[in-house]
This record gives C-alpha cells, structure tokens and sequence, in this order.
C-alpha cells in the first residue's frame, strides 16, 4: 500500500495488519497449490513486521524470498 507524504512522494508502507510504518523489505511470496510459478504476491515489511510476515507464510509452506524494498525479492 502506498500513502500520500507531506513532501508529495508516495510512502510504501508495511502490510502488517493495522501498521502504517514506512516499509523496507519486499516478501515474495505464492500459495503452490493454486498458483503456477509465474504467479507471485509481494508484501511489503518494516522492520518490527518482517519475521512475522515471513513466518505466517513459511508457517503454510508457502516459498518465501525476502529482499530490500525496490528490488525483485526473487522467484517464489
């Protein structure tokens, strides 16, 4: 999700439930079971919701790679 910022930039921000900090890291992530290789979601993180994120979808063997916001966080 982004935001409007005072400075007229959008602001990416984490897609942890109910936060609104400014996020750093991309999760890519597909549920195997009803999505093909080609198909892949991405989640944004801060730095307090990475683990969690990160965890709640390896919890559900879904692939997972995380990198920095910006960069393609690689294939899931």
């Amino acid at each position: 999700m982004t935001l409007d910022s005072p400075t007229g930039q959008d602001v990416v921000v984490c897609s942890a439930k109910g936060c609104r900090a400014t996020a750093v890291w991309a999760i890519g992530w597909r549920n195997p079971r009803i999505h093909d290789g080609g198909r892949r979601k991405v989640w944004t993180a801060c730095p307090e919701h990475l683990d969690h994120l990160q965890r709640f979808l390896e919890a559900r063997s879904f692939p997972v790679d995380v990198g920095p916001l910006g960069t393609d966080p690689g294939p899931s």
